[in-house]
């Protein structure tokens, strides 16, 4: 039985650049992960919690979505 590996890819890519995609990945996770509690949050308040604020239900998922973006870059 033959086993064939291929390991070409990993060849030129540092220690560095490993680091970096991991990195990027909890990145993602951690603000795609705080765009979901936002959403299950806001999507939680009644229609008049939500006018209080001055929202409507239909802007949940962009709110959501620019509270994740900024959580990002501090």
């Amino acid at each position: 039985m033959t086993v064939a590996t291929n390991t070409s890819a990993l060849k030129g890519a540092s220690t560095g650049g490993l680091s970096a995609l991991i990195e990027a990945a909890k990145t993602r996770f951690d603000r795609y992960r705080m765009y979901r509690q936002t959403v299950s949050e806001l999507a939680s308040l009644s229609d008049r919690e939500l006018a209080d604020l001055g929202l409507h239900r239909s802007m949940i998922r962009r709110i959501a979505m620019q509270a994740a973006e900024e959580n990002a870059v501090r």
